[in-house]
C-alpha cells in the first residue's frame, strides 16, 4: 500500500520526504516568536489571532463541550491557538493512546543510539522468563509496533483485568497467541507496553528518564512524570501528557524529517519508515497503521496523525506543511463518538480544505 498525493496523483512516503527535506534548512533559521497578549472572547482563551479563513472552523469548535484546544500551524507558523471549556496554554493534555506516537517515537531514538539493534530484534531477548510458546520468541519489535504481535489484545474489555493485574509486562505475555506474529492488526496497549519495558532494558533507563534526555531536553518540552506499572515500568501507550503546545512540536519535528533547526531529534530513515502503512484493521481498511502512527487520505492528501481516546489528536499533512493539533475531555461520558466525528470532519472539510486552498 502506498501513500497517496493529491488526488489524480500518486506519491511514495519516500519521495515526499525528499521534498520535504528541501524546507528544513530554510526552517532552521526560522524562529516563530512567541505571542504574549492574551485576550479571552466568548469562552476560549486566545494566544494568537485567529487567520479569517479557519473562523468557522474553531467557531464550531467552541460549541463542542468536549473541546479543550485547538492549534493550527502552516509552515511553523501559527495561524490559530484556542483553548476552551477551562483548557489553558500550560495546563498539560492526557495523551491517551496518543502516547503510542510518542513511544515510536522514542524506539526510533533508541535504535538510532544504539541501544537496540533494529526493528527485527525479537522479544526472548528481552522477556524469556515469560515466554510460554515458541512461537512468541518469534514476536519481533516491529510486530509491536504495528500491533502485529499476534497476542490476545489487552485493550478493550480486556484493559481492566490488564492494568488490575500485578505484572502487566508478564500478563501481556502471557496472553493466548491468536495469530502468527507478523501477520493480522490487533490493537492492543499492552504491545505498546512491552515497548516501553524493552526501552527501559536496552537503555539501562527508565522510559520517562529516556524521554527526557533524547526528546524533552533537545527539544526544549516538558516531559512529565506518567504513570508506571507495579514494577515501575513507565505506561507504554497510554497516559503521557503535554501541553498542546509541545504536541505541535513533535508533529513539526515530523514535518521536518526528525529535525529541530539543526539538530536531528531521530533519524530521518525512520520517520519515513514509521508513517508508512504496515498494517490496517479489517474493518476499517482505509485508515492504515504505521509504527504507532495511523495512516489515511484527507481530502486527497497524505496525512498521518497520534489518535487518543477522546479527541486527542496530532496531525501532519505534509503537502501542504500542515499541523494541527487538537485535544478533548479525554473522560468516559455522553456524546463521545459524536465528539470524535465531528472533529474528523472538521478537519477534513473545513481545515485541510482552506489550507489546501492557500491562507
Amino acid at each position: 500500500m502506498q501513500l497517496r498525493g493529491r488526488r489524480g496523483r500518486s506519491a511514495s512516503p519516500r519521495s515526499l520526504f525528499r521534498r520535504l527535506s528541501v524546507f528544513v534548512l530554510v526552517l532552521a533559521a526560522v524562529a516563530a516568536a512567541a505571542p504574549t497578549d492574551w485576550m479571552v472572547s466568548a469562552g476560549a482563551l486566545t494566544t494568537v489571532e485567529t487567520t479569517g479563513a479557519l473562523e468557522p472552523a474553531v467557531a464550531r469548535m467552541a460549541e463542542l463541550p468536549r473541546m479543550r484546544s485547538i492549534l493550527v500551524s502552516v509552515d511553523g507558523k501559527l495561524l490559530a491557538e484556542q483553548y476552551f471549556n477551562g483548557a489553558a496554554p500550560h495546563r498539560a493534555a492526557n495523551l491517551k493512546s496518543a502516547s503510542k506516537s510518542i513511544i515510536s517515537v522514542l524506539v526510533g531514538i533508541a535504535v538510532d543510539e544504539g541501544h537496540l539493534d533494529g526493528v527485527d530484534t525479537t522479544i526472548d531477548q528481552f522477556f524469556p522468563e515469560y515466554l510460554d510458546d515458541a512461537t512468541k520468541d518469534q514476536i519481533t519489535v516491529e510486530d509491536l509496533l504495528t500491533m502485529r504481535s499476534g497476542l490476545e489484545t489487552t485493550s478493550n474489555r480486556n484493559y481492566g483485568r490488564w492494568v488490575q493485574s500485578g505484572n502487566w509486562v508478564r500478563h501481556v505475555l502471557t496472553r493466548p497467541l491468536v495469530a502468527q506474529p507478523g501477520t493480522r492488526m490487533i490493537y492492543s496497549t499492552g504491545s505498546s507496553h512491552l515497548l516501553s519495558a524493552i526501552i527501559t532494558k536496552a537503555s539501562d533507563m527508565d522510559t520517562h528518564s529516556f524521554a527526557r534526555r533524547y526528546l524533552g531536553e533537545p527539544m526544549g518540552i516538558s516531559v512529565p512524570r506518567w504513570t508506571a506499572d507495579p514494577q515501575g515500568i513507565y505506561f507504554g501507550g497510554n497516559e503521557m501528557s503535554m501541553t498542546p503546545r509541545d504536541m505541535l512540536a513533535i508533529g513539526e519535528m515530523y514535518l521536518n524529517c526528525g529535525r529541530v533547526g539543526t539538530r536531528q531529534i531521530v533519524s530521518e530513515k525512520w520517520v519515513h519508515t514509521s508513517i508508512e502503512p504496515h498494517a490496517t484493521r479489517d474493518w476499517r481498511p482505509e485508515r492504515a497503521y504505521g509504527y504507532g502512527w495511523w495512516v489515511r487520505d484527507l481530502y486527497g492528501y497524505d496525512a498521518f496523525y497520534a489518535w487518543g481516546y477522546g479527541g486527542q489528536f496530532i496531525y501532519v499533512v505534509p503537502d501542504l506543511r500542515l499541523v494541527t493539533v487538537m485535544t478533548s475531555s479525554p473522560n468516559p461520558g455522553q456524546g463521545l463518538r459524536a465528539h470524535r466525528n465531528s472533529l474528523y470532519r472538521l478537519m477534513e472539510e473545513e481545515i485541510v480544505p482552506v489550507v489546501a486552498r492557500g491562507i
